[in-house]
């Protein structure tokens, strides 16, 4: 048995992953910040409510992952959140940086660090151990929007946060690995849908269209599968060939 923990699980990018991840024999820890298990998701998984921006959730959570199945093989930190409201960068405020720098930079460093921990730990214990971290970043990675600076910086962020872990956790057999979406057809992308449409219409993506949920889960499933691991914090592009920037 291999258990996975996915943060944001319970719709969008992170659901498609924690499906995938289950319906390829993991044992998966669905996460969400409803107290309650949403509507939607399969009746018979496992759910906890995890605020990642919280230390006494994300220490809960992984707590939770140890007692329950006494191993953690996989943690894919895809908790995140855009900016409630979309803001020019000089009007941008404390609070919705704080907010967005909180569950998607923190969130994903803390829960690195807290898995990282007891992944070595484990390493003393379970044979033939390959323990992994996927962290789902952006394109917004070093793509400016200037209408949404706090996302873009936390995602910058992430991108160091996964050079820095795969630097300390290679030789100690754990593999880490960065995702990074690009135009993906979920909730927070619906506000602009329209727009995203169109720029794909006239040439935007080599891969002419929104890409969907499963396109980054499967990168997740191909980072976990092994086959990747001769390499350290490598980065994966889910994003339809936007990162080509040709002419």
């Amino acid at each position: 048995m291999k258990v996975a923990l996915v943060t944001g699980s319970s719709r969008g990018i992170g659901r498609a992953v924690a499906d995938l991840l289950q319906d390829n024999g993991y044992t998966v820890i669905y996460t969400g910040t409803r107290e309650s298990k949403p509507e939607g998701l399969p009746e018979a998984c496992i759910y906890q409510a995890v605020n990642v921006a919280d230390q006494a959730d994300r220490e809960r959570i992984i707590r939770f992952a140890v007692e329950q199945f006494g191993r953690l093989d996989l943690l894919v930190n895809n908790a995140g959140v855009a900016p409630l409201i979309r803001q020019d960068i000089l009007e941008m405020t404390e609070e919705s940086f704080d907010r967005v720098i909180g569950i998607n930079l923190k969130g994903t460093l803390f829960m690195s660090q807290l898995a990282a921990r007891e992944m070595l730990r484990e390493k003393t214990e379970i044979e033939d151990w390959s323990p992994r971290i996927v962290n789902i970043g952006s394109m917004s990675a070093y793509t400016s929007s200037t209408s949404r600076g706090e996302y873009c910086i936390s995602k910058a962020g992430i991108g160091m946060v996964t050079k820095l872990f795969a630097d300390r956790l290679a030789a100690e057999g754990i593999s880490v690995f960065e995702i990074r979406p690009g135009i993906i057809d979920t909730d927070m992308t619906s506000v602009v849908h329209e727009k995203y449409e169109r720029m794909i219409e006239n040439g935007l993506l080599p891969v002419p269209r929104f890409g969907k949920p499963e396109d980054v889960a499967k990168m997740v499933l191909a980072c976990a599968s092994g086959l990747l691991d001769y390499s350290a914090g490598q980065v994966l592009d889910a994003d339809g060939g936007f990162a080509l920037r040709r002419l």
